[in-house]
């Protein structure tokens, strides 16, 4: 199964409305120090993203196949890597329950995988990997990743 995941993340300025995710810690001395070099260690963000079978957002009234809804954190002050726990969450005629989803994302990677930990539903006790490609991005404040999702175990 391929998702395409979209992060709108609040910047404090211009995207209040349509913000999908937003940080939940206050910088500390140690990452505001750190944020100079891009690498944001030591932020945390919640996030409740859409996921879409294509590569476009959902149109007004449209509503995305699946929602992500977990955190990530940045966790290394060399590079700009982060780490991952969130579940896809399927709410439709065809597919109810979730998908978990954890690990680092090493984003100077061309791709990097997730582990598939678990799952709900139609997803009962999934197991898996879960491929990730960076499809587009807008600065620091949108990204879109492309998820290959192939689970080896899963009972229905």
């Amino acid at each position: 199964m391929t998702l395409y995941y979209h992060d709108i993340l609040y910047d404090d300025i211009n995207n209040t409305e349509n913000a999908t995710s937003a940080a939940a810690t206050k910088p500390t001395v140690l990452s505001t120090t750190h944020w100079k070099n891009d690498t944001y260690f030591g932020t945390l963000v919640v996030f409740d993203d859409p996921m879409t079978v294509g590569k476009v957002l959902p149109m007004a009234g449209e509503g995305p196949a699946a929602r992500a809804q977990g955190f990530y954190f940045y966790d290394k002050q060399e590079s700009y890597t982060s780490w991952f726990g969130f579940s896809i969450v399927f709410n439709s005629t065809a597919h109810k329950g979730t998908i978990n989803l954890v690990g680092v994302d090493l984003m100077d990677d061309k791709t990097r995988g997730l582990s598939v930990v678990g799952g709900t539903g139609h997803f009962f006790m999934a197991r898996g990997i879960a491929t990730l490609r960076l499809d587009a991005s807008e600065g620091t404040v949108y990204f879109c990743l492309q998820m290959d999702i192939k689970l080896y175990e899963c009972y229905v």
